[in-house]
């Protein structure tokens, strides 16, 4: 199957802490998406030195990966949003072009 059967939409990560997530999915859920996929306890190493998945008494301190997929039309309003709420945490947010093969999901 070739990209010109599917539609173009914008697919935003954010990595956030997980005391901070339930404002990102808000955000996120206020701007139209339709959805989106939570993975609590991600580990990794950034700005922030490495961070490891889940601690077993402290999960607070973990972080979690947040993605949605929305239509273009929608994307920069929910951008800025996220950018705002990311200004005052810590946390970081990838956005990339992405194609879909059921847009009416995300609509």
């Amino acid at each position: 199957m070739s990209r010109e059967a599917l539609t173009r939409m914008t697919k935003i990560e954010i990595v956030a802490r997980t005391v901070d997530a339930d404002a990102v999915r808000r955000q996120i859920v206020a701007a139209g998406a339709t959805g989106y996929t939570s993975l609590p306890a991600v580990a990794g190493l950034g700005h922030h030195f490495a961070h490891e998945g889940r601690q077993l008494f402290n999960d607070r301190d973990a972080l979690t990966l947040i993605i949605t997929v929305v239509p273009d039309d929608r994307a920069d309003d929910l951008i800025e949003g996220l950018r705002s709420l990311l200004d005052l945490t810590a946390g970081v947010m990838f956005v990339s072009d992405t194609y879909v093969s059921r847009p009416h999901y995300f609509r």
